[in-house]
């Protein structure tokens, strides 16, 4: 199950329920571009492709709705969310300053166990960076991201951060997409991990923010060539989940 899905969602044995999967589905598609903003997230259509009653499908569309992935305004059907430029300079922000801190905490509190599963982190996103593994090297960014969460030890830094996990992860593979930015972080994310075996708190610290404002600065600048439909102007936006393999 991917870690994006809502805790809530799962059955009470642990496997992920209906509306896991529902949630994990249309978030996927989302973040990795299948279902861009304004497309209709029909619970009918939802529910017939999970093959289960319209309840788990409208209950993983309010879950998605809650962590801002998809619109649903009242009298109005379920849609894609628009992405607004400001939130996404103001989401960044937060995060650079967030990893400036996990950065500080790792390098004080890290044992040398800790810093070796970074470095193996960062292997897998050295091998799908070298197979230009666009998808691949996003959730290999994932993972990584939760690796320093786990060696950091604070609860409040992965409670804040896993909040907003949605909604950043989306703008976050956007940013992977664009031309160089694998090669780009790949090398980023090795300096730091060395920054995290020299104990440097204070450059690791400095490399993170700057990873997390490059991945902003990327995007500001491929923003006008990026289609973020206003799902309250938007005209007949089609249907795509019947049509998402």
């Amino acid at each position: 199950m991917d870690e994006d899905v809502d805790k809530s969602a799962l059955a009470d044995d642990g496997e992920a329920s209906p509306v896991a999967e529902i949630v994990d589905w249309v978030a996927r598609g989302i973040i990795e571009g299948r279902l861009a903003a304004g497309d209709d997230l029909n619970s009918v259509d939802l529910a017939k492709r999970f093959g289960v009653s319209r309840t788990p499908a409208r209950e993983a569309l309010f879950l998605l709705s809650r962590e801002g992935l998809v619109d649903w305004s009242p009298r109005r059907r379920p849609r894609v969310s628009a992405v607004n430029l400001k939130d996404v300079r103001e989401i960044y922000q937060l995060r650079a300053i967030l990893y400036g801190e996990v950065s500080l905490a790792i390098a004080e509190h890290a044992s040398d166990d800790d810093i070796a599963s970074l470095w193996r982190a960062h292997q897998r996103l050295a091998e799908v960076a070298a197979q230009g593994d666009v998808d691949g090297y996003f959730w290999a960014n994932v993972a990584f991201r939760d690796e320093e969460l786990r060696v950091c030890r604070n609860g409040i830094f992965k409670e804040v951060l896993d909040s907003m996990r949605m909604r950043t992860n989306r703008l976050r593979h956007l940013s992977t997409t664009l031309p160089g930015r694998l090669q780009r972080s790949c090398a980023d994310h090795q300096r730091l991990c060395e920054a995290y075996a020299e104990r440097d708190g204070a450059l690791a610290a400095a490399l993170n923010r700057s990873i997390v404002l490059s991945a902003l600065q990327a995007i500001e600048l491929a923003w006008p060539a990026q289609v973020a439909v206003d799902p309250a102007t938007s005209s007949a936006s089609k249907n795509k989940i019947n049509s998402i393999r």
